[in-house]
């Protein structure tokens, strides 16, 4: 087990965590809550055809928070104002183990991007943009 999961096998009780990181924790779970709404709003549209505001507005989401991890270099941009905060353990890890909480990222990241690829090639393909050369 590396360093950074060792720190965090020892979780942090809610009560013993500072008033700010307690606050952070929430809001970052808000955060985790809108992201998954957005990926779910992708794939409806995807199954569905449906497109509407709320299908750009997770797009637009998701590529923010794509940014954001490509920034963090794979990891969540939020983790060092977490732990500076007073809590050492990953959202993730709040609710997986640590090994399937590192999974969670690339996993989800796949999910989105391939969520947002279709999305995109579907209305092409319905604008009729997206035609080959050949037909």
């Amino acid at each position: 087990m590396d360093t950074h999961h060792a720190m965090n096998a020892t979780r942090t009780e809610w009560a013993d965590l500072p008033i700010a990181a307690q606050a952070f924790r929430v809001a970052h779970a808000a955060w985790a809550l809108v992201s998954f709404v957005a990926l779910g709003e992708i794939w409806r549209s995807v199954i569905t055809g449906r497109r509407d505001r709320r299908l750009a507005a997770s797009i637009a989401w998701l590529s923010l928070e794509g940014i954001a991890l490509v920034k963090g270099r794979g990891d969540c941009p939020f983790g060092p104002l977490q732990t500076r905060l007073g809590d050492p353990v990953p959202l993730f890890e709040l609710a997986l183990p640590p090994r399937a909480a590192k999974a969670a990222v690339p996993v989800l990241s796949v999910i989105s991007v391939l969520g947002i690829a279709l999305a995109v090639l579907r209305m092409c393909r319905d604008r009729g943009v997206c035609r080959s050369p050949r037909g």
